[in-house]
């Protein structure tokens, strides 16, 4: 009787640990990230939200500890006498748990020709080794410029795939190139 019942346990939890075992998709055992600098919780966050939508994972919103001004003009002013002077601005807080992630999609919007300085901030701000980023940049024209390779240059250990660019006017419209992007990186199905 005690051989049976142990044999059954035995059985049961072999039985067990296959369906989750096959329940799990290769990409499952990936932690995912979506991280996103957007003035005003705007277009990066759209294309964010898009990108969560097929890949699911946690959001975390980068956010300056000093607003930037409400006229855009000004705005892009600013971002440039940063961009000149390599300034980091302080950000209002640190990822959650960031140890525990695997993928990071980084997004931000274009300006003067790369990521936002926020986003210049994050990135020195963590280890990227080992893992992976994968870009996604809201722009009016110049698409990515410099932005995957100032990503690069800010985290060289980690290995960067190719970037989305997407134009900030068609974010609405964009789940079809997310998902298109997505698939040919190989991360969704």
């Amino acid at each position: 009787m005690k051989t049976k019942a142990l044999l059954l346990a035995l059985i049961t939890m072999l039985f067990t640990n296959e369906i989750k075992t096959h329940a799990q998709t290769p990409g499952s055992e990936k932690k995912v990230l979506i991280v996103y600098y957007s003035l005003r919780n705007g277009n990066t966050r759209i294309v964010a939200e898009h990108i969560q939508k097929n890949v699911g994972g946690n959001i975390f919103r980068i956010e300056t500890v000093d607003a930037y001004p409400a006229e855009y003009r000004d705005v892009t002013d600013q971002a440039k006498k940063e961009l000149q002077s390599n300034y980091r601005p302080p950000l209002k807080s640190k990822a959650p748990n960031f140890d525990q992630y695997d993928v990071i999609y980084l997004g931000s919007p274009n300006w003067w020709n790369t990521i936002a300085p926020a986003v210049m901030t994050f990135l020195e701000s963590y280890n990227f080794e080992g893992r992976t980023i994968v870009p996604f940049i809201t722009h009016e024209g110049s698409r990515l410029g410099a932005s995957v390779d100032d990503i690069k240059k800010l985290a060289p250990k980690a290995t960067v795939l190719k970037g989305l660019p997407i134009r900030g006017g068609s974010v609405n419209n964009a789940m079809p190139d997310v998902r298109k992007w997505l698939k040919d990186l190989d991360l969704v199905k």
